[in-house]
């Protein structure tokens, strides 16, 4: 085969990552962000005195467990959106449906608890701080992953990053859910969806810029 047909296939056909190698290096990414994130947790928040007994009560296993299928979704999102030809098909259903069963959650109980304690339900203690908190938190393993992206070939680079933060996002919640007192089906339908969500935006939006070829 003369040169020229060399590279003219080349440069006409599909060239893939291999799947293992995506696999480890986000892997490898999440394993190197996952401290980072924890050390946020537990030098600048610390975690829930009373955790032990937490781990009894249903809702507290219902805050951590959906972020935590944000995050896988987004792990197999973005380790599909890392191999250029390769589309991530339904990966992001498995991001949604966490979601959707937490709103449904929540518009039971706002319409089952007295109308006085809606608000507060809503509210909780620490709106204010609760989404921000899980974007420090989802920080390491945000900045881990669009490493690991970088030096893969994303062909979708807004996709990628918007899995890169839901991973992360994911990630960062289920650690803040380690303080975090609130426990109410609404608090987590409002505060951490919206918590989640900003890494994903951030992703979609530095995506292009950052994990160009």
């Amino acid at each position: 085969m003369k040169t020229d047909d060399l590279v003219a296939m080349l440069a006409s056909g599909e060239v893939a990552v291999p799947r293992r190698r995506a696999s480890r290096r986000i892997w490898l990414a999440v394993l190197l962000g996952l401290p980072f994130s924890l050390l946020i947790l537990f030098g600048e928040y610390g975690m829930r005195r009373d955790i032990v007994q937490a781990m009894f009560w249903p809702m507290f296993w219902v805050k951590v467990l959906f972020p935590l299928c944000i995050a896988a979704a987004g792990f197999v999102a973005v380790e599909r959106l890392a191999r250029p030809g390769v589309k991530p098909r339904r990966t992001w259903v498995g991001a949604v449906l966490p979601v959707l069963a937490v709103w449904v959650l929540a518009v039971i109980a706002w319409f089952t608890v007295p109308a006085e304690e809606r608000m507060p339900s809503l509210m909780g203690q620490s709106w204010r701080v609760c989404a921000l908190s899980i974007g420090l938190m989802a920080l390491p393993v945000f900045a881990a992953t669009m490493v690991a992206l970088k030096g893969m070939a994303p062909t979708r680079p807004a996709l990628a990053g918007a899995a890169a933060g839901a991973l992360a996002g994911g990630i960062g919640a289920a650690v803040y859910a380690l303080h975090c007192m609130e426990l109410t089906a609404p608090f987590l339908a409002v505060w951490y969806v919206s918590g989640i969500a900003v890494p994903v935006l951030v992703g979609a939006v530095l995506g292009p810029r950052l994990l160009r070829w």
